[in-house]
């Protein structure tokens, strides 16, 4: 098995980068899916959650509210590090399942938005960085997800630098031009993980 970490900053892209691999056989494991699936409905995660912040935090509907609870965790770095201490180790239980389940020989693909932030990147035989620069990134948040462009850029200043990002790659996709452009180095990038693969 070949374990890929791939990460990118908001608005680079990564996610087309992953649906691409998938495309071509890659067994991907978004760790934010993941991360939504242990806190919905009637999981232990969710009712660990609930237990650590109160009633408040759900909607109506018995769902997570995860705006509320956002405003909770990102103002108080205590209560953070207490939601993280619930749900990582369900998103780390959860992977371990779905890891087990890959085909021997499989390339798999973990898609981590966080990887260089956690300091994740000694866990995967290849780290995928997916680049673009901030410019290029603001302008597809607010064009695509309507974010402002103030927003935009707190999002960006939150996460990890490009430089950050680029230091921990072993292989870079440069997502700055046309949807050709990209597919053309993904194709690249797959056909350089197959080859590893045969030779590991």
């Amino acid at each position: 098995m070949t374990k890929v970490g791939l990460t990118g900053g908001i608005g680079s892209g990564k996610s087309e980068v992953a649906r691409r691999l998938g495309e071509r056989g890659a067994v991907i494991i978004d760790a934010d899916r993941i991360a939504r699936e242990v806190v919905e409905p009637g999981t232990e995660g969710l009712a660990r959650v609930v237990a650590a912040f109160g009633e408040e935090i759900l909607r109506e509907d018995g769902s997570l509210n995860r705006e509320r609870l956002g405003a909770i965790v990102f103002a108080d770095s205590e209560k953070l590090a207490t939601l993280n201490g619930i749900v990582h180790p369900l998103v780390g239980e959860r992977v371990a399942v779905l890891q087990g389940q890959a085909a021997e020989g499989a390339v798999v693909v973990y898609d981590v938005p966080l990887l260089v932030e956690n300091k994740l990147a000694p866990l995967y035989d290849v780290v995928i960085v997916v680049d673009a620069s901030d410019e290029t990134r603001i302008a597809r948040l607010r064009e695509y997800r309507q974010m402002p462009e103030a927003d935009a850029k707190a999002r960006i200043a939150a996460q990890a630098s490009r430089e950050e990002r680029l230091a921990v790659a072993d292989v870079v996709i440069s997502n700055e031009g046309s949807i050709e452009e990209l597919e053309a180095q993904v194709a690249r990038v797959w056909e350089q993980l197959v080859a590893r693969k045969s030779t590991t």
